[in-house]
């Protein structure tokens, strides 16, 4: 199966994503699961350790600065599900934009960062990777951040899992999720807006909701 551009959003719009069994299985399936994780977007647990770390300004974060660095870095481990084919597609999908990326950097390493794929006020987050502490919690909180004041309704994180919970991600049904995702893509939203996202401003507004 060939992942086009058109066929991977034709999925997601109807509430399924692509994997692979590993990095070196040619195949690639799509997944339906009876029950979904999202993350509310008034609902992220931003501790307080956290917010010192964003504050002392330790990272900087970036918006769709370095799409295949955290590509790539998502699928830099002994397990992934990230096969060529489906590293080729999600890079095509960035040159199209819709598929975006944060980026978290220490000095001129990348940290950490996090990649999903956008339709109407709707992201998909497909995978993220931390190679210093908490790089991966700074970069959702920017995420969930800009998601927030760009108009977004759904933050979709296809499963569950104790870390994600942990951050205030829930589960709900499929049917449920499939309810959200047509109001969300019946909806408008513009992630790559131009917005003030300096630290302070952002633990101030996670801080406000969680």
């Amino acid at each position: 199966m060939t992942l086009s551009p058109e066929l991977l959003l034709h999925g997601y719009s109807i509430g399924i994503f692509p994997m692979a069994e590993h990095r070196n299985d040619p195949e690639v399936f799509w997944v339906d699961p009876l029950r979904r994780g999202i993350f509310p977007l008034d609902g992220f647990h931003l501790s307080r350790s956290l917010a010192r770390r964003i504050r002392r300004g330790e990272y900087h974060v970036t918006f769709d600065h370095d799409f295949a660095g955290v590509l790539q870095g998502c699928a830099d481990r002994a397990e992934t599900w990230i096969n060529p084919e489906i590293s080729d597609s999600y890079q095509a999908l960035h040159r199209l934009g819709h598929a975006h990326s944060v980026e978290v950097w220490q000095g001129s390493t990348l940290a950490g960062g996090v990649y999903g794929v956008v339709l109407g006020a709707a992201f998909f987050g497909e995978s993220m990777f931390s190679r210093r502490t908490d790089a991966s919690k700074v970069a959702l909180a920017y995420l969930i951040d800009r998601l927030r004041q760009t108009g977004f309704q759904l933050f979709d994180t296809q499963f569950l899992t104790a870390h994600l919970a942990s951050l205030g991600a829930v589960e709900i049904t499929r049917a449920e999720y499939r309810r959200r995702l047509e109001k969300a893509l019946n909806t408008s939203a513009d992630i790559a807006a131009s917005i003030d996202q300096r630290p302070q401003g952002v633990i101030q507004r996670m801080t406000h909701t969680s």
